[in-house]
């Protein structure tokens, strides 16, 4: 055998054997300690099993859709293993950025002009290697939207364009007005409730590959923006499918919950502060239309949004950008198939706040909702440093649309 195994060997042999001498020593020679040490041990594994590992709840009102995503997108069905020793929601958004991997990704920046001026950063994950889809007119192509401050540099961003690339996608990352190091060249940045940025990022990239199945993927406020932008649109889209993850779909009830003394402590305030440093750098633009001393004392998300958001977009009360951002009042209208995920101990997104029996009316949406998992987490796996189950969840749907949607109509 190589040496390093028969090291290796030796090593747990020894460390057995000290644990062992120590447990007996630390409880006056007896096993009482080994004892209870897998009494405990039994004890959490049955707690686990029983109470965290849980298969989602599966919510569609279609039996058409149902029935393909148990073909296609068997994940969706399957018991979902949290990560055993962080499964807790807040404890698995909290870790997740930095156990998760950082795939690699070359990408080549576009910079597009937008009707009142301003410009938007898109950058593109061609695929040009791909086997599966040679020709660059008909490959796939997955628009991506990362969350309130996220760019193209997010690990969740970067793993998606991962499975994308291993199914021979191309991809292309919206990101948002003066976010991923381009000027603002109007005092404009961007909202979960204006669909305009949007819009012209969709109509760009189809304009280019107009023969290519196009579908869109996004997370937290990138999963709000597009449930509005596809609430108000219906079937008058490019759009063949859409998937959302952590999305917020009750903006009044998500800012409740991250004022909680806790969530304020861990999420709210941090959150504020990438909102206040995102601006920051276009403050000389921004300052001929905000008081920009007094949006940078703001200590909470909503205060933000009273002072600069909700102002920037024309809303008369903060309730009316609240209520207008709030996915949730739109889902109805949804007109494609969209697969949404959530976890229902989100504290962005309480569960209660998910409107599940809104999705009970439109037979083009489904819910898949797991007991834990947290904001953008669903860690599982004993170290979890690669995929994780809404990564897996993004690779089966995308894939079942693009290769067997034509059968979610007649199933």
């Amino acid at each position: 055998r190589p040496a390093c195994a028969m090291d290796w060997q030796v090593l747990t042999r020894e460390l057995s054997l000290y644990l062992e001498s120590q447990v007996r020593v630390g409880l006056f020679g007896s096993g009482v300690g080994l004892s209870l040490v897998l009494g405990f041990g039994v004890a959490y594994a049955c707690y686990y099993l029983s109470s965290i590992a849980k298969k989602p709840q599966l919510v569609a009102s279609s039996d058409r859709f149902c029935r393909f995503l148990e073909e296609y997108c068997p994940v969706v069905t399957e018991t979902y293993y949290p990560t055993i020793w962080c499964w807790e929601g807040r404890v698995q958004t909290l870790l997740r950025p930095f156990i998760t991997s950082r795939p690699q990704v070359q990408y080549r920046n576009e910079l597009i002009k937008t009707a009142d001026g301003g410009q938007i950063s898109l950058d593109w994950f061609d695929n040009n290697d791909s086997l599966y889809y040679p020709d660059a007119s008909t490959r796939p192509t997955v628009l991506l939207l990362p969350g309130l401050t996220g760019t193209s540099k997010e690990s969740y961003i970067l793993h998606m364009i991962h499975q994308s690339e291993i199914l021979g996608y191309r991809c292309v990352v919206f990101n948002n007005r003066g976010i991923a190091g381009e000027d603002l060249l109007t005092p404009r940045t961007y909202c979960a409730a204006n669909t305009e940025d949007l819009e012209a990022v969709i109509h760009h990239v189809h304009s280019l590959h107009p023969s290519a199945p196009f579908m869109a993927a996004g997370v937290s406020m990138g999963g709000m923006l597009l449930l509005n932008y596809l609430g108000k649109t219906g079937r008058d889209t490019p759009l063949m499918a859409a998937a959302i993850f952590s999305a917020g779909w009750n903006v009044f009830e998500s800012v409740e919950s991250l004022e909680k003394p806790l969530n304020w402590l861990l999420f709210n305030y941090y959150l504020t502060t990438c909102l206040q440093s995102s601006i920051s750098r276009h403050r000389q633009m921004l300052e001929k239309l905000f008081d920009m001393d007094l949006v940078m004392k703001a200590r909470t998300v909503r205060e933000f949004d009273k002072r600069f958001t909700s102002v920037m977009f024309g809303y008369r009360t903060i309730d009316d950008y609240y209520e207008d951002a709030s996915p949730c009042r739109k889902l109805k209208s949804v007109g494609i198939p969209v697969l949404c995920l959530n976890s229902v101990d989100d504290v962005f997104s309480p569960g209660h706040a998910i409107p599940v029996e809104t999705a009970k009316q439109n037979a083009n949406v489904a819910l898949v909702l797991t007991s834990c998992g947290g904001h953008i987490g669903f860690l599982e796996g004993i170290w979890p440093r690669k995929c994780t189950y809404m990564d897996r969840v993004f690779k089966q749907f995308v894939q079942a649309m693009f290769e067997h949607g034509n059968k979610i109509f007649s199933m």
